[in-house]
């Protein structure tokens, strides 16, 4: 039993971790977790665990009650009951409607394969062409380039015009898109700061533009490098291995090393959470998008679980 005294909680601080009900917790979304719980304990705050279940087809049954299970085993238990974003679809779907009100958004037309490499050409911007039916609302992008400074990227400044162009925001399959949905709940919880994997890094801008849009007030960001193995992605269960079948502690011990806090040695798992808290930094953690597990600290860090 972890003693769990010392995560006091005032209120004052809100972070999360969102995950997508896909598949089974592996390292990577691991390390996004224990970095946004670490961010928001030691600013004396709270944490909650939101799931993202708003794309059906994607979705693997049980994976989300799997989820929080595996994070409750390393200790990672949320403040609040666990958010499902599927309960909001009637709350997005308001959105957009208030979007094309204000001309905000438009109908789009277009298919997939129809549209161009590169950023939206704004075939239906100006309305919906002879022949095309409404399939999609897209966002209309904002003219001014969208600007913040990541708690470890730096500074980021984006134009989405030139990017991605007017980007959509209500699918074809009459689902929310993720831009939309993240971008809404983080403002509707309250969220001080969005702790996640770099390789959301290039959707944020597009969730400021959402929550500027809908005047919506925005968090703080900061997105960690991703775990990579031999320059791909860690996108899979360890090995299929269960998470209560690995030592927690040398699990933990393998995160923080990652994201650059080597913890002392023959610590237990409630004080190596009160090691990280009390020496968890974000300037400790590499600014970087992706990083190789080969690059934590002694030999064969994971012993063959990846």
């Amino acid at each position: 039993m972890i003693d769990r005294s010392f995560l006091t909680v005032d209120g004052q601080y809100i972070g999360r971790f969102a995950p997508s009900p896909t598949g089974s917790l592996h390292f990577g979304s691991l390390v996004a977790a224990v970095a946004s719980f670490l961010q928001a304990r030691s600013h004396g705050g709270s944490w909650i665990i939101r799931i993202d279940d708003i794309d059906p087809p994607r979705e693997v049954a049980g994976s989300a009650a799997s989820i929080v299970r595996d994070l409750a085993v390393l200790g990672l238990v949320a403040d609040a009951p666990v958010f499902f974003q599927s309960t909001r679809k009637g709350d997005y779907w308001l959105a957009c409607k208030k979007l094309l009100e204000s001309d905000n958004a438009y109908w789009c037309g277009c298919s997939r394969a129809e549209v161009p490499a590169g950023p939206y050409p704004g075939t239906c911007s100006e309305g919906l062409p002879p022949g095309k039916a409404r399939r999609s609302i897209r966002l209309r992008a904002p003219s001014d380039n969208i600007s913040f400074h990541d708690g470890v990227q730096g500074a980021v400044s984006v134009s989405i015009k030139d990017t991605c162009g007017d980007f959509v925001i209500w699918r074809a399959d009459e689902l929310p898109a993720y831009q939309l949905a993240a971008g809404m709940d983080d403002a509707f919880q309250k969220i001080t700061e969005v702790v996640r994997g770099a390789d959301l890094l290039d959707s944020t801008p597009r969730q400021i533009a959402v929550q500027q849009a809908l005047e919506m007030q925005s968090p703080a960001y900061a997105h960690v490098p991703v775990a990579t193995l031999n320059g791909r992605k860690l996108s899979k269960r360890l090995n299929d291995v269960a998470f209560s079948e690995i030592d927690p502690v040398f699990l933990m011990r393998a995160v923080l090393e990652f994201l650059g806090h080597t913890p002392p040695a023959r610590l237990a798992l409630d004080q190596l959470w009160r090691w990280a808290i009390t020496h968890w930094k974000l300037s400790g953690i590499p600014a970087a998008r992706m990083r190789e597990i080969a690059e934590i600290s002694g030999p064969d860090p994971l012993n063959g679980i990846l």
